[in-house]
């Protein structure tokens, strides 16, 4: 019982963890300190450690020797991994979902095209954005195949909130119209074209520093 306990004070731990990572409250290199998070959540240490485990299998923190578990870094050849994998699994997904898409299913993707193209700040985006992303690919029906989509989407999250945590300008996707377009009309291979360059696209800004210098933020914006 205690075992099972500890499991689900771990996971919740690592839930609420993850979700400073990606919106940047935890910044890269920022320790986790097992003290303080322990007291945080009024947990022993046994669960925090695993939480910490969790957060690495997800690439989220790093344990390094006398160091202690850090907020794990990024830069654009990871980056650039994320979207390649996106592109290719987000295919995947799609080929297999569109014989089981329905005309209701791409009415609700276009609905979370809008709220996207009318959000005023990063955090709604981006959550517009993955709604219509998971609508469109989860009639594949490979549960395996969409927990990795969304492991890959919490990245591409994190990228995007470091990148544009700061400011944010409303934007129109095009591509996302398309690749509607193509799918209510029966083009399924170019549906598939065009979500693959989608997510491929990385764009970049610049943003400051904690020390106040300017550096280019490289983020997938898909």
């Amino acid at each position: 019982m205690n075992k099972q306990r500890d499991d689900t004070i771990a996971s919740r731990i690592s839930r609420v963890l993850a979700e400073r990572i990606i919106s940047g409250v935890l910044t890269p290199g920022e320790r986790l300190r097992q003290d303080h998070i322990a007291e945080e959540f009024g947990a022993s240490h046994v669960p925090v450690r695993e939480a910490f485990r969790l957060l690495e299998a997800q690439g989220l923190a790093v344990s390094e020797p006398r160091r202690g578990v850090r907020v794990a870094a990024f830069d654009l050849k990871e980056v650039r991994e994320v979207a390649e994998m996106r592109a290719v699994l987000e295919v995947l997904a799609l080929r297999h979902a569109i014989p089981h898409l329905t005309a209701a299913i791409l009415d609700r993707a276009e609905a979370a095209t809008v709220a996207a193209d009318t959000s005023r700040d990063v955090r709604s985006w981006e959550a517009a954005n993955r709604a219509f992303h998971r609508l469109i690919l989860e009639p594949c029906g490979m549960p395996r195949l969409l927990a990795s989509i969304d492991d890959l989407h919490a990245a591409s999250a994190r990228f995007l909130f470091s990148a544009w945590r700061s400011s944010w300008e409303a934007r129109t996707d095009h591509d996302h119209r398309a690749i509607l377009a193509a799918l209510r009309e029966g083009r399924g291979d170019e549906a598939a074209k065009i979500l693959a360059r989608h997510v491929g696209w990385i764009g970049k800004t610049p943003v400051k520093t904690a020390a106040g210098e300017t550096r280019e933020a490289f983020s997938i914006v898909g």
